[in-house]
């Protein structure tokens, strides 16, 4: 049993380092590669339960408490010498990767509903996916902001395919909501380090952009209430929702970490009766049984309304390619 677990997370961290970090992040590359070769690591992430044992959550949990090492040897050398104070961090935080550049990919499909609208994001970690009419956009032909921003908005930059309907306008939202298992407050100082510790090392741009969000998102301060999505915490919100906007459920990298397909499949159902336009944007192995007509695209994540594919997106928000 324990070979297993040793092969499966191997496995895990090598997908990591070729579909996710490759292109990416060289160092996160390289670190999940180390990993992925090493008996020692692997055996410290063998006591640990099967949820915290993401690469993201092991290289932010050493980047937060030990800063950024410079390669695989220093990261490997600070993980066997601090096993204790790594796992105390892994088994108090969670992955809760609140990637605000997200929204340059949801807004071709929210700009083109009906509205106003009205949001709620299962797995709304801080709510910043929860504020796109609060952001600016580039998607290669100028930028697409509020005219009257609030705060200086962070510019999120989206290379779109030619296909792909761009949005004219920022999408008018009358009421938005959050579930999260562990809601984060944006103003919190610990809480916001905690987020800027999960943006990947190289990636200063995405850092800066997030440090813009979380100021703005701690003067909006978005709703997000505490709850499990398979629990009936998203039946209340939705009962909530004004009856004269559109309701929208969205999420982004949150159904991976529920392990069982029949939990995933019953949730999307559960999610796609409840409201009038359900958004999925997560790796195409959360969902398998949407159909895609151009095959894979390793790396991406696939993005599907009411089920059906519409679009393969950046994980990060850098790109989208209308289906």
């Amino acid at each position: 049993m324990e070979q297993q677990g040793s092969a499966k997370i191997a496995a895990t961290y090598l997908r990591f380092a070729e579909e996710e970090a490759r292109g990416r992040s060289p160092l996160y590359e390289q670190f999940a590669s180390g990993v992925a070769g090493d008996r020692e690591s692997i055996d410290f992430l063998l006591t640990l339960p099967a949820a915290k044992r993401q690469p993201n959550l092991l290289f932010a949990a050493l980047r937060h408490r030990f800063g950024t090492a410079r390669d695989w040897s220093g990261l490997r050398r600070t993980l066997l010498a601090n096993r204790d104070a790594v796992r105390e961090i892994m088994l108090g935080h969670s992955t809760q990767t609140n990637e605000p550049a997200r929204c340059a990919t949801l807004l071709p499909v929210l700009a083109r509903l009906p509205q106003p609208l009205a949001l709620i994001e299962v797995g709304a970690s801080a709510g910043l996916c929860l504020l796109p009419d609060f952001y600016a956009y580039d998607y290669g032909g100028g930028q697409l902001r509020h005219a009257l921003p609030a705060a200086e908005p962070p510019v999120f930059g989206c290379a779109a395919s030619g296909a792909t309907p761009l949005p004219t306008a920022l999408p008018r939202i009358a009421w938005r909501a959050g579930l999260d298992l562990n809601p984060l407050d944006a103003g919190d100082p610990a809480e916001a380090a905690w987020l800027e510790t999960l943006v990947w090392p190289e990636q200063t741009e995405r850092l800066m952009n997030l440090r813009a969000a979380l100021k703005i998102a701690a003067v909006a301060r978005p709703r997000v209430v505490k709850g499990s999505l398979l629990g009936d915490g998203l039946e209340r919100l939705c009962r909530e929702a004004p009856a004269g906007a559109t309701l929208v459920i969205f999420h982004t990298a949150v159904l991976a970490y529920v392990a069982g397909q029949a939990e995933r499949d019953g949730f999307g159902r559960r999610a796609g009766s409840l409201c009038r336009y359900w958004i999925s944007n997560e790796s195409p192995r959360v969902f398998p049984g949407i159909p895609v007509r151009s095959g894979d695209a390793p790396g991406r994540f696939l993005m599907a309304v009411n089920g059906s594919a519409v679009a393969w997106t950046d994980p990060h928000g850098a790109a989208i390619e209308w289906l």
